[in-house]
């Protein structure tokens, strides 16, 4: 592990470049820390929570009550996430053995006349590793196919690929704008339908449907209300027209993402925002695929000077770093280079120079030691872009944190109630200014 921790704070020292001040000479020391719960909530929807299902609450919930209100107690989160990962429980079908029901946030926020810092804490499920690996192509001896998923998928349950996914930190800001949102938060965008959820659409049913062909998009994912005629239908995606109309005035998400195999080791921290989708903003992020969509070959392998091979194979995962990045270890992919069979390449190749835009916006660095992970994301002050919200000194923002572990993904994190992030400003967690 000691190499691991080397070279992910090396990307904090990338990073810190483009920012007014180096996060690693803040003394967090003199930063109020704010200790916040996550529970893992399962299948509980935005159509399950104004269900008869959700016994006692429904009502409450279907008139615009917050979370809160009624979970309301010291040790609300441990209670519900241990409910939820018990045996039988309905809102999780999938036995996820060891998987803990709750977990303690760390977060502390700062800022500068340029930028606000915000650093978070918290303990993986995983005290031997961090989860910093990825699904990959594997090559059968005639094509690369997908290795790995995470471990909510059925061919992870059954035991078909193994069970891979990188740990990761995102938090949701509202300023205000997005109804509902300061009172029942990430449940807003949590739908029936999207990914590893209830009735989860199939490729036939989004082919078929009217917004996500317009937007071109193959699955479904987290949306807002605002985006469909009725909200607990994902199929009823109103005009793209009436959508871009709700953008411009302010009424979605910007959602922030903090990646330990796709971002970190490049300094780089997601910037999207959730609608009608979770899109991610305009421009290029620090990762991109790296399939050939037309030779259904891989773009790039492994320097075999620098990296010691040009390819992994399924007994490094758990064991050796695999960033595929360019400029560092990457290479154009040569098919005539001799590949056998459970010869393994990265999805993504990753480059700080690449990104650019409204995408590459925020900054960031990550170190894991000894089971916890210690994370600083940078995000700049006054942003004006379309896809952005704006961070002011004086400003309090809603906000809502996910972490997600132990080789999952979509649904399978652990998310807060609403929380209040101000910038010099009274909050639940208040951002102090550096000198």
């Amino acid at each position: 592990m000691k190499k691991q921790t080397i070279l992910l704070a090396a990307s904090a020292l990338a990073a810190s470049a483009a920012m007014a001040a180096d996060p690693a000479s803040i003394d967090w020391d003199k930063i109020p820390t704010s200790k916040l719960f996550l529970y893992y909530p399962g299948q509980s929807s935005y159509e399950w929570l104004r269900s008869d299902l959700h016994k006692g609450a429904a009502r409450e919930v279907r008139r615009g009550d917050s979370c809160v209100s009624c979970h309301d107690m010291e040790d609300e989160e441990e209670t519900q996430g241990g409910k939820i990962l018990g045996d039988g429980h309905p809102l999780e079908p999938v036995a996820l053995k060891g998987k803990n029901g709750h977990l303690e946030l760390r977060v502390q926020a700062a800022y500068d006349d340029r930028n606000a810092y915000l650093r978070f804490q918290w303990q993986t499920n995983s005290k031997s590793r961090p989860g910093i690996d990825y699904p990959a192509y594997r090559f059968d001896g005639k094509e690369w196919k997908s290795y790995g998923a995470q471990r909510l998928l059925p061919q992870v349950v059954s035991g078909k690929t193994p069970a891979v996914y990188e740990d990761r930190l995102s938090f949701m800001v509202d300023d205000g704008k997005v109804p509902g949102f300061a009172q029942q938060g990430c449940w807003l965008t949590c739908h029936d339908g999207e990914r590893t959820m209830p009735k989860e659409a199939s490729k036939e049913e989004v082919a078929a449907n009217p917004l996500l062909s317009a937007i071109k998009k193959v699955d479904v994912r987290k949306y807002l209300p605002v985006s469909r005629t009725d909200p607990s239908d994902w199929k009823t995606g109103k005009p793209v027209e009436e959508i871009e109309k709700a953008k411009a005035a302010g009424e979605f998400l910007d959602l922030i993402q903090w990646r330990a195999h796709r971002t970190n080791p490049v300094g780089g921290v997601d910037d999207g925002y959730v609608l009608d989708w979770r899109h991610f903003d305009q421009g290029k992020n620090h990762f991109a695929s790296n399939m050939d969509g037309q030779t259904k070959q891989p773009k790039f392998m492994y320097d075999a000077a620098k990296f010691g091979a040009r390819a992994l194979v399924a007994d490094d995962f758990g064991k050796k770093e695999q960033f595929l990045i360019k400029g560092v270890n990457a290479v154009p992919f040569d098919p005539n280079a001799g590949w056998k069979e459970g010869d393994i390449l990265p999805q993504y190749v990753l480059s700080a120079a690449d990104a650019a835009g409204s995408a590459a916006d925020n900054k960031g660095s990550g170190t894991w030691k000894d089971g916890t992970w210690s994370v600083v994301i940078v995000r700049p002050l006054g942003l004006a872009n379309s896809d952005d919200k704006s961070l002011k000194a004086g400003g309090v923002y809603n906000v809502g944190f996910a972490v997600h572990d132990d080789n999952m993904t979509a649904r399978g994190h652990h998310v807060s109630y609403v929380k209040t992030l101000g910038l010099g400003a009274k909050a639940d967690i208040t951002a102090v200014k550096l000198p």
